[in-house]
């Protein structure tokens, strides 16, 4: 029998009480300051619409280990401070007494979050009310039944920060390869873009004109929103199943096609792994090699590194004040052509370390999305109690 087990025999076998919040903890609103009155470094966070602080202050009003709720802006997103903070007027912050194990109300709350989530009014600022935050029910355990399970699922977050700590460490890693793997002597030879790859995008008629969305199918058409940080994201797609095929031969998509997103977010790139599945949407550049010496894999890789961005991307972004690139310029960067061979080499060692840093079925992020989940399941369980049952 464990520990948590051993104390829920102890001191409440019959059940828990639930209460409201508000007869929980007191809950206070913090207090107005201006970013005037800010810095960008100092001692204490200044938390107000989101839980990445507004900026730093010389004064604190609450103290460390208190939980906290944002309330417009990032609206029902949950912080806990483990240092002194200044709570502004869109955080509202829990105060419990001798009762009540702060860290254990974070917890709570955040097993809640999709509750305090849904009261959130949709507006051009997000809102949530006072009367949503004092309405949610809360177990209301015995404080030692509190801090064992604050403890347990602490070690659950320590394991989850120790890996995306790993996760940041290694991209560091990859990135210095990758930049070094990718950085050639004046004797590599040289392309134009446009010489070695088709390089080209769709009109919006001549797609829309042909396509049926729907949310579900077979054949998806690959947005601006699909291409993140080297990889397909399939998180949100349009499916076309039903449009007429024969009208969209410009925009069917081949294994080792490359998108290139040259409007809105610049410069995201991702690579095509399957016929038959993919078509090209307005808003994204199809980069396809047409030269034996230009492997796919390498100019993916390439079109990441820092040396790129530094050199071709970013001159072009400052002499313009349209954040977009044109067709004629893409096909005028310039790429390093290395051997076939150097390239396969390239790619062979970056392969490694991109699985590892952004794999989501093997690499790091999957490990941490699967301790997330172990976390959540634990969590969710340790904080469901049996109600007691109130006398008469």
């Amino acid at each position: 029998m464990s520990r948590l087990e051993q104390l829920i025999q102890q001191l409440c076998p019959d059940g828990v009480e639930y209460k409201k919040l508000n007869e929980v903890v007191e809950i206070r609103r913090g207090v107005r300051v201006v970013r005037s009155q800010l810095s960008s470094i100092g001692e204490y966070p200044v938390y107000q619409n989101s839980l990445t602080p507004l900026g730093y202050y010389e004064k604190y009003n609450v103290n460390a280990d208190t939980t906290f709720v944002i309330v417009a802006g990032a609206a029902g997103e949950i912080g806990y401070s483990t240092v002194d903070f200044w709570a502004a007027d869109d955080c509202f912050y829990f105060e419990g007494g001798k009762t009540i194990c702060s860290k254990f109300i974070y917890y709570v709350l955040t097993k809640n979050k999709h509750l305090l989530l849904s009261k959130v009014r949709k507006a051009s600022v997000p809102r949530l009310s006072r009367v949503a935050i004092e309405q949610i029910i809360v177990p209301f355990p015995p404080l030692e039944i509190q801090r064992e399970i604050v403890r347990i699922l602490d070690h659950f977050t320590e394991l989850t920060t120790e890996l995306t700590e790993e996760l940041t460490a290694r991209k560091k890693q990859y990135e210095y390869y990758r930049d070094a793997l990718l950085t050639f002597t004046d004797t590599t030879p040289l392309a134009i873009l446009g010489e070695v790859a088709v390089v080209t995008k769709l009109a919006g008629f001549e797609f829309t004109k042909y396509v049926k969305y729907s949310d579900s199918g077979n054949t998806i058409a690959l947005r601006g929103l699909n291409v993140k940080n080297g990889r397909l994201d399939l998180t949100d797609v349009k499916y076309i199943d039903a449009s007429d095929f024969s009208k969209l031969t410009r925009s069917k998509l081949h294994v080792g096609d490359m998108l290139f997103t040259y409007v809105g977010t610049i410069g995201q790139v991702a690579l095509i792994d399957a016929e038959d599945k993919y078509y090209l949407a307005p808003n994204v550049a199809l980069i396809r090699s047409v030269d034996k010496r230009l492997n796919p894999q390498y100019m993916r890789y390439y079109f990441q590194s820092n040396n790129f961005w530094k050199t071709q991307i970013n001159k072009l972004l400052q002499s313009s004040s349209m954040q977009n690139i044109p067709m004629e310029k893409i096909r005028k960067f310039v790429i390093p052509l290395p051997s076939p061979e150097e390239q396969n080499h390239i790619v062979s060692i970056l392969d490694k370390f991109d699985a590892l840093c952004n794999d989501q079925t093997s690499g790091l992020p999957a490990e941490i999305a699967a301790r997330q989940k172990q976390y959540e399941y634990y969590r969710d369980k340790l904080l469901t109690f049996p109600e007691r049952k109130k006398e008469g």
